[in-house]
Formats: structure tokens, C-alpha cells, sequence
């Protein structure tokens, strides 16, 4: 199934996706942005997974990181997908060290939910500038 979307629609719901589901610790957001058979083929450990998995995931992150930010750099669509430039920021609550890492994320829709995902991150690292 195709998506009937427009390219500034599709991007509107990736930055509110980022925005609630990283920003405002809001996992439940994935039920109105995520179709039901989501696929995430980068999921937590780099294994694939569906929805819950990357719910879940993210829950663990929110305890281990509550100042978890992601800064979206770039942002380009074409047919029926978005890719994404961002920077994740969170300090270390062992070590109170601010750190990061940076990825690239593109998103297939069908529909108007999204409905697989791919992703590419660095290693964390000591944040700079920010």
C-alpha cells in the first residue's frame, strides 16, 4: 500500500514522532505514528523488531538517560519515505558526562502511519558543542 501523503506531511509526522517519542519520553505516541505490523529492521541490539520492541526500548532509555534530546539536522523526503540527520545528547548519570551519538534514519510510509524503519548510529561519544 502506497501512501497518498504529501512530502511536508510525511516530515511533520517524523518530527512529531522524534519530538514526543524522544523528547517528551512519550512511548505511546508509536500507536498513532506506527502501522500495527511496523517493522523495525534496525531495532534494539541492531535486531529486527515490531512496535513493542522499540517501545520497550525506548522506556529502558528514558530511565537510563532522562535528559535524552535528539536534534534533527536534516530532514529530506522523496516518494514515500524521510531520511534524517540527527544528534542524540544525554549526560551520563554515572559519570555526569554529556555525550552523543549521530545517525541517519529513513522512514517508509503506507498509509498515513509509517511502516518500516532503517537506521544507522555512531558510538556514543563525549558530546561536542551542545
Amino acid at each position: 500500500m502506497a501512501t497518498s501523503l504529501s512530502l511536508d506531511e510525511m516530515k511533520r509526522i517524523v518530527r512529531h514522532q522524534f519530538e514526543e517519542f524522544v523528547n517528551n519520553k512519550n512511548a505511546d505516541v508509536l500507536r498513532d505514528t506506527l502501522t500495527a505490523d511496523f517493522f523495525d529492521h534496525d531495532g534494539p541490539g541492531g535486531l529486527p523488531t515490531g512496535r513493542e520492541g522499540d517501545q520497550q526500548m525506548m522506556r529502558r532509555m528514558y530511565e537510563r538517560m532522562p535528559d535524552l534530546h535528539v536534534t534533527i539536522e536534516d530532514m529530506i523526503a522523496e516518494g514515500d519515505k524521510v531520511m534524517c540527520r540527527n544528534v542524540w545528547r544525554w549526560t551520563d548519570i554515572a559519570t555526569n558526562t554529556r555525550m552523543q551519538f549521530k545517525g541517519f534514519v529513513l522512514w517508509r510510509f503506507e498509509g498515513e502511519k509509517i511502516a518500516e524503519r532503517w537506521a544507522t548510529v555512531t558510538a556514543a561519544e563525549a558530546a561536542k558543542g551542545g
